[in-house]
């Protein structure tokens, strides 16, 4: 099996760096905390994208209006 450190997939790669660092971010942390549980194998292609809009949105600055209980 070839060391990933030694130019192996990227993609895991990038998975190790995101578990090295410490984030403010909730959604990040949750990111962290289910790609500890699903191996890649099982992970759709929409993965990555789904996460990366989901940061964004607690990232982008603004008042996120609450919603009322009652919706029409």
């Amino acid at each position: 099996m070839e060391d990933v450190d030694e130019g192996g997939d990227e993609y895991l790669k990038s998975i190790r760096d995101r578990l090295r660092k410490t984030t403010g971010n909730p959604i990040t942390r949750a990111r962290l905390m289910v790609e500890r549980e699903v191996p890649v194998s099982k992970r759709g292609p929409g993965w990555e994208r789904h996460w990366r809009e989901l940061e964004a949105y607690l990232d982008t600055p603004g008042h996120w209006a609450e919603q009322s209980e009652e919706q029409p």
